[in-house]
């Protein structure tokens, strides 16, 4: 085992990819795991081959440098579903992949991402493919970092945030899990790779991403483990230093996915709420109620977050913290508005909001149309 990780790290210099001292963190974690492998034979890895794929894939051969897919698409074949978006990783620099790519008349795309060590590549004048080489955060502030390139797989996972997200997959269908990523997804456990301090700190969006998956892949509620939400609680902090941007991508998933109601609450113990715009005293009680009513008429995430919110007023942190469109604030004002208007969708309420809409002017009615019906699945209809 030390004898591959020496070999690793010898090759990691000859290539320069990687300074020798930020390799000595990840010796006793490289002796510690083994690379445990599979093949799949799943449609949902099958179809992924078009003849844009497979010409990518004759040119990394060619070249002879390694292409796997990384992340969630890993998972959700795993899963059974069909993966929306392709990430791959690689063993070639960004600077060899355009020389790859140059030679053999391949147009590139977005190269604004290279210093990251992302290279797109158009296939065909038809398919784009985002390839980053495999890398390691060599300094990170909780919110960027600087990295530096390697060549080892292992040492690429160890830097992502949870153990479900950590897996590869070759084009010959072997499955790469250094963290047990494959375990914990058939158990429908959430947790982070290695120590989630570390993971944590390294970037704290992470701590909504926590939630967000756990949503996505726990079968249950509230079965966190208790070291995670105390990484969490002690981190919670960090998220105050997020964009409201970043912040409001994750939790806008996160108030209409699955266990939204506890997720929610849960967040609520940790002090999350503080950090992210959410009021002080949300009204849980009213979430649970919406959630329990509108959850399978899918509400839009301002639906939802209107119902932690008891004044209007409310929704002005709501817009400085999370930076939501204009059509988003409307939304939520609308629903806080009407919410109370009836206990039931009677004939005359429904004419009543119908109103509302035809004295809406025109080129606005479609967008005031789809705000009443935000209201009708906050009451439990639409």
């Amino acid at each position: 085992m030390l004898a591959g990780v020496f070999r690793s790290i010898a090759s990691g210099l000859k290539h320069t990819r990687i300074r020798p001292q930020t390799l000595q963190h990840y010796l006793a974690l490289q002796s510690l795991h083994t690379n445990r492998t599979m093949k799949l034979d799943k449609p949902e890895f099958k179809n992924l081959f078009t003849p844009e794929l497979n010409r990518l894939s004759e040119l990394f051969a060619k070249y002879e440098y390694e292409l796997r897919i990384a992340g969630g698409a890993v998972r959700d074949i795993l899963m059974g579903k069909q993966p929306q978006d392709l990430d791959f990783a690689t063993t070639a620099t960004p600077e060899e992949m355009k020389v790859m790519f140059e030679k053999e008349g391949v147009r590139m795309l977005n190269t604004r991402g290279e210093e990251h060590g992302t290279i797109t590549a158009r296939i065909n004048n038809k398919e784009n493919f985002e390839v980053t080489t495999l890398r390691v955060d060599v300094v990170t502030d909780g919110r960027h970092a600087e990295v530096e390139f390697t060549t080892d797989w292992k040492i690429d996972a160890e830097r992502r945030d949870l153990t479900i997200n950590s897996m590869f997959l070759g084009l010959d269908g072997t499955l790469y899990d250094y963290f047990d990523g494959w375990t914990d997804l058939q158990n429908r456990r959430v947790a982070f790779v290695g120590d989630a301090t570390k993971r944590i700190q390294e970037d704290y969006l992470r701590i909504l991403r926590y939630f967000r998956f756990y949503g996505r892949i726990a079968e249950m509620p509230n079965q966190h483990e208790d070291s995670t939400l105390e990484a969490i609680r002690e981190n919670a902090g960090g998220l105050g230093g997020i964009s409201g941007e970043r912040i409001w991508t994750e939790l806008k998933k996160i108030v209409v996915g699955n266990h939204a109601a506890p997720i929610m609450r849960c967040m609520y113990n940790l002090g999350l709420p503080k950090y992210i715009g959410l009021p002080l005293e949300g009204n849980l009680d009213e979430f649970d109620q919406v959630y329990a009513r509108a959850r399978d008429l899918q509400p839009r995430p301002m639906t939802m977050v209107a119902a932690l919110l008891e004044q209007p007023g409310q929704m002005d942190d709501i817009i400085t913290r999370l930076k939501i469109s204009i059509e988003e604030r409307k939304t939520g004002l609308l629903v806080m508005q009407l919410r109370r208007e009836g206990e039931q969708q009677t004939e005359q309420l429904l004419k009543h909001y119908q109103g509302i809409v035809l004295k809406t002017p025109g080129t606005e009615q479609k967008q005031m149309s789809d705000r009443v019906c935000e209201v009708l699945k906050y009451q439990g209809g639409a």
